[in-house]
């Protein structure tokens, strides 16, 4: 199991990719690529549970530790990916503390939490290091929460303060439509968001995260404290590079039977 949790609370920077498009070939690309993790998508991705077994798979490839979003914070969803073997939950609209509390726990096994107990999983070898790994799993495993609402900004100073919750993440689409300012990443209420859940994440020993929605905001976002970085998405590089290769081809092309390209000369 490739846990980063220490290193994640540690301050260390850690930039993932996230994988929405359900293919575990995306997953083996963005391990090989040095990643620190990657980001499956099991809330907006289109991949389903069958999909993800193969994708947590595939991150054992590279040295990306899968990370994944799940749909919503209830505890049957928290054990069926973690026995897969997932080294981390990403947890969305998380808006109060009893919430967090709640993803927190559904992430441990009892006495510290509920999560229910098997060994003939991925996660710990299918029996053969369940030992281990019910030994190592609550302290190891990353439990990341979503800040995405404005009652979760009122309220991020206590739901940082919950014990085992490790990561602020903040859903910046989410944050700026429930602000009223969808997609304005520069106004002074949306950077003032961040500084709020920088800061509580400062005071309780947490790390602040984010989807970074353009990569000019990286540098300036970095040095608000946001360590926990998704830099990218599996759907969206994608995207950018056909409409890229696109734009290029459209200069080559004339009438309407196809590409003609110019003569070289």
């Amino acid at each position: 199991m490739n846990y980063i949790r220490s290193r994640v609370l540690n301050g260390e920077v850690m930039f993932g990719i996230g994988a929405s498009l359900g293919s575990s070939l995306t997953v083996e690309m963005i391990g090989e690529a040095g990643f620190d993790w990657v980001w499956i998508d099991c809330e907006h991705g289109t991949g389903g549970y069958s999909e993800l077994i193969s994708q947590v798979q595939a991150a054992c490839i590279g040295q990306a530790a899968p990370i994944v979003r799940i749909a919503w914070n209830e505890a049957s969803y928290f054990k069926r990916v973690l026995d897969l073997g997932a080294a981390g939950i990403m947890v969305p609209y998380i808006n109060t503390a009893e919430e967090a509390r709640y993803a927190a726990r559904a992430m441990r096994y009892p006495y510290q939490g509920v999560r229910g107990v098997a060994m003939f999983n991925r996660a710990c070898g299918f029996g053969r290091e369940f030992s281990e790994y019910f030994c190592e799993a609550n302290d190891n495993l990353l439990t990341v929460v979503q800040i995405e609402t404005r009652e979760a900004l009122e309220n991020v100073d206590e739901i940082a303060a919950i014990e085992g919750v490790d990561v602020l993440f903040v859903g910046p689409l989410d944050l700026s439509v429930n602000l009223g300012i969808v997609q304005h990443f520069d106004h002074p209420d949306f950077v003032d968001a961040l500084e709020t859940v920088a800061q509580a994440c400062q005071r309780h020993g947490k790390a602040a995260g984010a989807l970074v929605p353009d990569l000019n905001y990286l540098e300036q976002w970095m040095a608000k404290g946001f360590t926990f970085l998704v830099v990218g998405t599996d759907g969206g590089i994608l995207a950018k590079g056909i409409k890229d290769t696109g734009s290029v081809c459209a200069r080559f092309k004339r009438g309407k039977n196809g590409l003609k390209f110019q003569d070289l000369d």
